[in-house]
């Protein structure tokens, strides 16, 4: 539809932040120091925003945009509100990874962890990050034990990790929301060949089934020294 929104001039905005905290929707975040409209839908359009921004950043204009949803804006406030603590640590970050980054020598690995929090009990369920993304869920372990974690199944994909057994609860209710919720391209497990890793596929073949959508799935499964051992061909 075509409705009035803001546009951000990125080559006035000073990263000052004001308009972030202005937005109480939670439309417009800070991405590399500069405020980015993270969701069209967030935006309601009203423009609290603009009065806040000290260089004059930002502006209406009128341009094919999701509908405004509220639903999803409460959501979003419910999960940022969620068991925390208001702990600093667990802020919600997107990281941009430059392209040069992708090919670093072995002698200078790159961290490919797309966002913060990655722990799959701490995401909130409609984070801007997860729109699009070709998602990767991985059991804790599999980083230590898969020396090319990184390069091999987390560039290029948004990762939440899991341990079902030290957790011990079902994550399949919360990654059911992650897929219903966002427009995510594919999944792919990662797990570790030890049976209680069991859990955290059955979890996500559970919200595949609850979802109720067509996404590319496959599971890899490592062994505890670090071999492939299983490669399920990607499934629709």
């Amino acid at each position: 539809m075509i409705r009035k929104i803001i546009q951000i001039d990125k080559e006035k905005c000073n990263g000052c932040g004001a308009c972030a905290k202005a937005c109480h929707e939670g439309a417009i975040g800070m991405v590399h120091g500069k405020a980015v409209l993270l969701r069209d839908d967030y935006c309601d359009g009203l423009g609290d925003c603009l009065p806040a921004c000290p260089t004059g950043a930002i502006s209406f204009v009128e341009r094919e945009a999701a509908a405004y949803d509220e639903k999803a804006v409460l959501e979003n406030k419910k999960n940022q509100a969620e068991p925390h603590m208001g702990c600093p640590g667990s802020q919600m970050r997107r990281m941009e990874h430059p392209r040069e980054a992708v090919s670093a020598s072995a002698a200078h690995p790159v961290s490919q962890l797309g966002q913060w929090p990655c722990q799959i009990k701490l995401v909130p369920v409609n984070a801007p990050y997860f729109d699009g993304a070709r998602l990767l869920i991985a059991a804790d372990c599999t980083a230590y034990a898969y020396a090319n974690m990184h390069d091999a199944f987390m560039q290029g994909k948004i990762t939440i990790i899991g341990c079902p057994k030290l957790d011990s609860i079902d994550y399949s209710e919360k990654l059911a929301q992650i897929l219903q919720n966002n427009d995510i391209q594919s999944v792919t497990v990662v797990r570790m060949e030890v049976p209680c890793c069991g859990g955290l596929e059955l979890a996500a073949k559970k919200a595949m089934q609850a979802a109720g959508k067509s996404i590319p799935f496959q599971v890899v499964t490592i062994s505890i020294d670090g071999k492939i051992l299983e490669r399920q061909a990607p499934a629709h």
